[in-house]
Order: structure tokens, then C-alpha cells, then sequence
């Protein structure tokens, strides 16, 4: 993985297709690494998740070459490498997965449901508003705390309709995605016991995951 970082660090540097063309090879090389080790990781989190059985490595990681047409910055690839491994179409699905972030000095593990439709985000509301004592009971958790400290996302400046005002907890109907995000030093990456580390944290992660796939299924009748 350090190799990966490395070459992540100076693509930064020159992120240009003149630079990346030279380099093909070598990325296409840290790509396949990349790749396998996404799959060991899969292995690993099917152990305590058996809904992730079954996927392949290839259906949850993601392209590096940057979509630029409604964007300002016009720089051509990512500056990172990036998984995310949910049943029901890997990083197509709509279900709340696992997600893997490499990136020189920003790297991270999360998982959730990330800008959800608006039918579902109404329903998740609603199952966090409904149970909140359960939801409170996974997130609160100092185990889930020390992990995974922060949710991430945008917010409402209000509690939507039609949910009360004084509600106790505004904050968790204010969300537009439910993702909580723990952050990692790039040394995490480079620890050579890092994936059963990685699917240890991510175990922590599945009681999350299975609230909000609650009513993903429900609304889109999985």
C-alpha cells in the first residue's frame, strides 16, 4: 500500500495526462494490487457480514479518471485510490456498505447511506426518528464512538416537515446523508496487518449498516 501512496503523492504533483501515460504501466500494476486486495478485504468482512459474500473487487472499486464536464477543476484523475463494498451491486448499490478511502494524508474508513434519494432520505429520517433510542444505541456506543467519531455530509439549517421542531435530537433529522467517517493516518495503511484491522473496525461499522439497510430494503423492496 505504501507503493500505492507513493505513487498517489506524486500523481498529485503532476496530475496531467502526459505524466499518467508515461506511468500507465505502473499504475495499472498498483491498480491490480489494489484489486486483490480489495478481494481479501471482501473475504475478511463476509466472515461477520455474509451479505457481502459473493462480491468481486472489481464491482466495488472505483474508476481514477475524474468526470470534468460540470466541474471546475479540470485536473484528469483522482488523487486516490477508493472502494466501497456494499451487497446489491458494490459501488452501484443503494444500501449502506463499507467504505475504503486511500489518499496521501486524507486517508479514512467509512460506510452509510451517502446522498440518498429523496424518498429514501425521508424514510431514513424516519427510522432514525422513530427509533431513536436503538440508533442512538449503535452511534453513542464508546466502542462506534473511538472508530468512527463523526458523521459526514451536508445538513439543513432546520428539522424538516414533518417532523416536530423540538424534537430532542434536531441534528440526527437534519442530515442529508447518514455516513460516519473515521479518519487514518497513512501508516494504518502500511501496517502489514492493516486489512484484519481494517475488517475488525468495519465489523464495528455493521450495526450501523444494518439500521439504515432496514429501510433501504424497504423502500426499494430488496
Amino acid at each position: 500500500m505504501k507503493d500505492i501512496l507513493d505513487f498517489l503523492t506524486e500523481l498529485r504533483q503532476h496530475n496531467n495526462r502526459e505524466w499518467f501515460n508515461e506511468h500507465k504501466d505502473r499504475y495499472n500494476e498498483l491498480r491490480t494490487k489494489f484489486l486483490n486486495t480489495i478481494n481479501e478485504l471482501i473475504r475478511h468482512i463476509s466472515v461477520f457480514d455474509e451479505e457481502i459474500a459473493g462480491l468481486e473487487a472489481k464491482d466495488c472499486v472505483y474508476r481514477i479518471y475524474r468526470d470534468t464536464r460540470f466541474s471546475p477543476n479540470k485536473t484528469p484523475y483522482k488523487t486516490f485510490f477508493s472502494a466501497y463494498i456494499a451487497s446489491k451491486a458494490g459501488k452501484k448499490s443503494l444500501r449502506a456498505g463499507y467504505y475504503l478511502h486511500l489518499e496521501p494524508g486524507n486517508c479514512l474508513l467509512s460506510g452509510g447511506v451517502w446522498c440518498p434519494e429523496p424518498k429514501l432520505l425521508k424514510e431514513l429520517r424516519k427510522a432514525v426518528y422513530e427509533h431513536c433510542d436503538e440508533f442512538l444505541e449503535i452511534t453513542e456506543n464508546p466502542k462506534f464512538k473511538k472508530v468512527y467519531p463523526t458523521f459526514e455530509g451536508e445538513m439543513l439549517k432546520t428539522v424538516p416537515r414533518p417532523f416536530p421542531k423540538d424534537f430532542i435530537y434536531p441534528e440526527l433529522l437534519k442530515r442529508k446523508d447518514y455516513v460516519v467517517t473515521g479518519k487514518k493516518q497513512d501508516r494504518f495503511f502500511e501496517d502489514n496487518n492493516w486489512i484484519q484491522q481494517a475488517a475488525t473496525d468495519f465489523n464495528v461499522l455493521q450495526p450501523f449498516n444494518r439500521f439504515l439497510n432496514y429501510t433501504v430494503d424497504e423502500v426499494y423492496d430488496y
